[in-house]
């Protein structure tokens, strides 16, 4: 059997064999670590794709290490996702490094965190004190600007961000030789992006995992695309199988930035009952909610997902959500009901039905969309405008 063809202007740009890119991701179990390490990106890279480190969560030199990972095991292009939110752009560590209780925490909304414990009669438990991390980064930097640091160290090839613009870094970068990717979820945040460096945007819909939008994929799409021709557009979000690949590369973009579809593969660093959870799910089994991080998120609903969203509670912002809810989160643990905890994943877990090496996934993937795309031959050049 013939190998797949299935080129577009990514392929070239990225250097890579096929249009499909990992979604670099991050802890999708709460209090977990990333996903998308370097074995998940190397098997993905050295598939053909373009595998994507799930950087939010790593120290500076956890990510340097992760980075060597991918290099020990392909020599293959690869990327790294951070994210450029407000609160990861706070002097001395702040954002996710930030672990004080500050005051300004609402009582009320404690006390109604500590009612959903009693609710679903879990005993609560305060969570250990977090050692202190001022060592992660220096007082003069910020957590991204501590991380880019390692990326533009490593001459890693591209850079993804899943949260704000890439201004801050843009000259750095792009003297780097470092290939800029963001990810938006409206044609407000693609034109911001665009203005703000990024070579390549990609447009992500509802249907994704993790943080996300209000508006489809197919919808999206094309709105991006419009938004900021002439840059490349990838499309996220209910992708996970070579059909919906065909048709998103029909509809104008240049690839795919795939999630869900790697959260069950057999080296993704997840654990084995959130990936069950997936395999089990159907298709109506995702919610968007507020609960694990103060940002939509779509997750494997469960019973506390229910609760939170049954409540009056609302949500803080970004880090603040994690300080409310981490007694919780400590508790669940405690008492082993990990079945309540975060479990990321997008609408397309309900067609996902087995544990799999990530380069069998991409390559059916690839192979059946050149396939739909090229006919019975199943060898086609796609051409699609960068």
């Amino acid at each position: 059997m013939s190998q797949p063809i299935l080129k577009t202007p990514l392929c070239e740009r990225l250097g890579i064999e096929y249009p499909i890119i990992l979604a670099g991701m991050g802890p999708v179990a709460s209090g977990g670590e990333p996903v998308a390490t370097g074995r998940l990106a190397a098997a993905v890279s050295e598939a053909g794709g373009l595998g994507v480190i799930g950087g939010v969560a790593y120290s500076p030199d956890a990510l340097r290490a992760e980075i060597a990972t991918v290099r020990s095991l392909t020599d293959k292009p690869f990327g790294v996702d951070l994210l450029l939110s407000s609160n990861f752009l706070i002097k001395g560590g702040g954002g996710r490094m930030d672990t004080s209780r500050p005051p300004e925490l609402p009582p009320e909304a404690t006390a109604a965190v500590r009612k959903l414990a009693d609710h679903l009669d879990i005993e609560w438990q305060q969570a250990p004190a977090i050692t202190p991390t001022a060592n992660w980064v220096p007082a003069d930097k910020s957590y991204a600007e501590a991380q880019i640091e390692v990326l533009l160290e490593e001459k890693v090839p591209v850079f993804a961000s899943g949260l704000g613009s890439p201004a801050p870094f843009r000259e750095a970068l792009e003297s780097n030789g470092t290939t800029i990717i963001s990810l938006v979820g409206n044609t407000r945040a693609a034109r911001r992006v665009a203005d703000g460096g990024a070579h390549i945007v990609v447009a992500q819909g509802t249907e994704a995992g993790g943080h996300t939008g209000r508006i489809g994929t197919l919808a999206l799409l094309p709105q991006v695309m419009d938004a900021v021709a002439p840059l490349p557009v990838v499309a996220a979000g209910g992708i996970a199988d070579g059909r919906a690949l065909a048709g998103v590369l029909a509809l104008g973009a240049v690839g795919a930035w795939c999630g869900t579809a790697f959260l069950v593969a057999e080296e993704a660093n997840q654990p084995e009952l959130q990936k069950q959870r997936i395999l089990d799910a159907e298709a109506e089994d995702t919610v968007v909610t507020r609960l694990y991080s103060g940002k939509t998120m779509r997750n494997i609903t469960n019973p506390l997902i229910e609760a939170w969203e049954a409540s009056d509670i609302r949500a803080l912002p970004m880090g603040q959500q994690t300080l409310l809810t981490r007694d919780l989160v400590h508790s669940i643990r405690a008492a082993g009901r990990e079945e309540l905890l975060m479990n990321a994943a997008g609408q397309t877990s309900g067609m996902l039905k087995q544990i799999r090496p990530a380069a069998e996934i991409l390559h059916e993937m690839a192979s059946s969309a050149s396939g739909l795309l090229g006919g019975l031959g199943g060898r086609v050049q796609v051409d699609v405008l960068a």
